[in-house]
């Protein structure tokens, strides 16, 4: 089983304003969470996809996908 981000996620935060400083600052994700989507490590809590949903606007579907072995 293969997850996948649909695109980039930091990418577009930061495109919403939302820069990795200003998440750390403002304690919206941990570091250790950002370091996963800098890597393109995908286990993340569904905590966390809630959070960058609610920042971007989004459904998870719009950021991650499953794609077969």
């Amino acid at each position: 089983m293969a997850i996948k981000y649909k695109c980039d996620i930091l990418n577009e935060l930061k495109n919403k304003g939302f820069t990795t400083y200003k998440i750390r600052k403002e304690k919206l994700l941990s570091e250790g969470t950002l370091t996963k989507l800098r890597t393109n490590d995908t286990a993340i809590t569904l905590n966390n996809i809630s959070v960058i949903c609610e920042l971007l606007d989004c459904q998870p579907s719009d950021l991650i996908e499953y794609v077969p072995d």
